[in-house]
């Protein structure tokens, strides 16, 4: 299976530059899994498409302000750093740019002092290991000094921090919103609730590993970073009684996809508990929790597509690209949704 297999034709205007002022404004593409047939509707319309019985899985993780700018204190000369993963306490693997002049040893200063990291080593993929000195609370000298890590292909400014979170984010640690779950409102959630449909919480704390390149054009030879999750007793409880049931496990989202798909039995079983994830889902894979999928519209090439093609057909996801193209829709991570069922 070539990464080629995957790619489609994206013109740069489709791609999504700011959020809309309302989340559950956003339009949704609703493509039946087993015989490619489409349906145009608002967000907000996906209550039409969820029943009472089902069971909605999304990833309450929180996103950091984990774009640090600031300098080297030998040479005065820019740098900037990204937040992957705390390995301990002040100890973080981070993206640093440029890498090629921050060896081990070399110090970094940013807010003019009131942060400092020392590189300690080089690790996977040229990512630097590092340690933080600080006074007070890593937390808070974090919240006053950082951005928020948008992807690259955004390049407007963002105003509004809490519009890269999720209503519902909660526990702090991602590099990267779960995007599709941007297009929920608290009101949104209520209206779905009261429809009898269970609502649980899974926590994947999403680094850019999701996101790497393929670089490899044989798919199999790609290599996904771990990422840590956690799904609760109660989570596991509620979505094992809705396959029981016969309900439908909709997860909104790649990363709870990953998450249920990960924690599971050989049975479908899924278990409570936390770890890291390197799970890669491409067509060939048998789902074993997922039923249907809410999902936003991928970079060609990406793992995500590989992903949503494994759920309902490379053919079938092609084309529906190919179609939400023709339409206009707004594409990555402040765009619009599709709905897989």
């Amino acid at each position: 299976m070539k990464k080629s297999d995957f790619y489609f034709d994206l013109p740069e205007r489709l791609i999504a530059q700011d959020p809309l002022e309302d989340r559950s404004s956003s339009r949704l593409l609703v493509l039946d899994k087993k015989s490619g047939a489409m349906q145009h509707h608002t967000f907000k319309e996906i209550v039409h498409y969820l029943r009472q019985g089902d069971c909605l899985v999304l990833n309450d993780t929180k996103v950091i302000p984990a774009r640090l700018l600031g300098e080297r204190e030998d040479t005065k000369a820019a740098v900037e750093l990204l937040l992957l993963k705390r390995r301990e306490a002040d100890t973080w693997e981070t993206l640093v740019r440029p890498g090629k002049k921050c060896r081990p040893g070399a110090e970094i200063s940013f807010g003019g002092g009131l942060l400092k990291a020392e590189i300690l080593d080089i690790v996977e993929e040229g990512n630097r290991l590092v340690k933080f000195r600080y006074d007070g609370i890593f937390e808070e000298v974090l919240d006053r000094l950082g951005e928020m890590p948008l992807p690259p292909y955004i390049t407007h400014k963002l105003t509004d921090r809490n519009r890269y979170q999720t209503v519902y984010a909660k526990h702090e640690g991602s590099a990267a919103a779960p995007t599709a779950g941007l297009h929920f409102t608290h009101e949104l959630l209520e209206q779905i609730r009261g429809m009898g449909v269970k609502i649980v919480y899974v926590t994947l704390h999403v680094g850019l590993g999701t996101f790497r390149p393929v670089k490899e054009d044989d798919i199999l030879k790609h290599h996904m970073h771990s990422e840590y999750y956690t799904v609760s007793e109660e989570t596991a409880d509620t979505v094992n009684a809705v396959k029981k049931a016969g309900g439908r496990v909709v997860c909104v989202g790649t990363t709870s996809c990953r998450t249920v798909e990960s924690a599971s039995d050989e049975n479908g079983v899924l278990r409570a508990g936390s770890g890291n994830t390197e799970i890669f889902i491409y067509p060939g894979y048998r789902f074993r929790v997922l039923d249907a999928l809410i999902t936003n519209f991928h970079l060609p090439e990406s793992t995500l597509i590989m992903l949503v093609s494994a759920l309902a057909g490379r053919e079938h996801v092609l084309s529906a690209y190919e179609e939400a193209v023709r339409e206009e829709y707004r594409f990555f991570s402040f765009g619009d949704a599709m709905f897989i069922c």
